[in-house]
């Protein structure tokens, strides 16, 4: 009985994260005036940096992106110390790490709707696993090293990611903008179609991938996930009741080794089928007394840290 109720309240939870991901979507772009003009809304909100990964110039988005504060405010770095972008990034980690791709990020949620075609999907392992590490080179060299590299020759610092690679950036601002105003499709360039069909490769992944710009090139989830043993709200394994059956490990779609090591994105797959009932979701302020849990390799291997 006890079993049951976790499996009931754990599919409770996941109907819950739906919701909570639409609305986020719908809370970060509420300038729903501006699909209609084609106008960026640039009140005190946009001040404020998003949790998720949401682009700064979509007509609907009333908050900044965190990755393109993060970049643009190299700019300025003779001058003053990015401080509250800074706190800011350090407060979304220590309080949810990766709860925030799970839970809160739109193109994280589009990435999961697409999921959902019944198509043949690619198995998660050890390839996989070793793709994940290529957003820790996307966040160290297109949104920290191009912008420095880029102020020191030019003395402006481009934000590279952002207008090189980002997918969220042409789905929600491209496109629309280029749509609703007749100047910008006159001045569309190569640039522009390069990063159209890159969109187009990546919304077709989706398709045969489990959230594969989330898992290999979202640096975002890359700088997230340093804080994600120690965020105070994440899944926590209770290892009293752990039968170390590795279903948690296998179950997860993302390339996880353990419960909420750094590619977990609290989603709670794990929960779900755990039969012992060891996995909850919560809060706990005592959470770094609890690193160190028992678990399994995407390949079946077991791993104990």
């Amino acid at each position: 009985m006890a079993v049951f109720g976790n499996t009931q309240k754990a599919a409770h939870l996941g109907i819950k994260r739906k919701v909570i991901q639409l609305l986020a979507a719908l809370l970060m772009n509420l300038n729903l005036v501006g699909f209609a003009t084609g106008r960026i809304y640039k009140g005190p909100s946009k001040m404020v940096c998003a949790p998720g990964l949401n682009c700064y110039s979509c007509p609907g988005a009333v908050l900044a992106c965190p990755i393109g504060s993060l970049s643009a405010s190299l700019q300025d770095l003779n001058y003053k110390l990015p401080f509250y972008l800074v706190g800011t990034i350090l407060a979304f980690g220590a309080f949810f790490g990766r709860t925030v791709c799970g839970w809160l990020c739109p193109f994280g949620l589009i990435q999961e709707l697409l999921a959902k075609v019944p198509l043949p999907k690619l198995a998660k392992g050890r390839s996989t696993r070793r793709l994940s590490l290529l957003k820790y080179l996307v966040l160290a060299g297109l949104v920290i090293a191009a912008p420095l590299i880029y102020r020191w020759l030019t003395g402006v610092a481009y934000p590279a990611f952002c207008g090189w690679l980002c997918p969220v950036g042409t789905l929600e601002a491209g496109i629309p903008l280029v749509v609703l105003n007749e100047p910008l499709r006159a001045s569309i360039g190569a640039l522009f179609s390069l990063k159209i069909v890159l969109l187009a490769v990546i919304l077709l992944a989706c398709l045969f991938v489990y959230r594969p710009f989330c898992r290999f090139l979202c640096p975002l989830g890359a700088l997230l996930s340093f804080f994600n043993r120690f965020s105070l709200l994440r899944y926590r394994v209770d290892k009293e009741r752990c039968t170390s059956c590795g279903n948690c490990v296998s179950s997860c779609k993302m390339d996880i080794h353990q419960v909420s090591d750094r590619e977990c994105i609290q989603c709670g797959q794990c929960q779900r089928n755990c039969e012992a009932g060891a996995i909850n979701f919560s809060i706990n302020v005592n959470a770094h007394k609890q690193a160190g849990l028992k678990g399994y390799g995407p390949l079946g291997n077991r791993k104990e840290e």
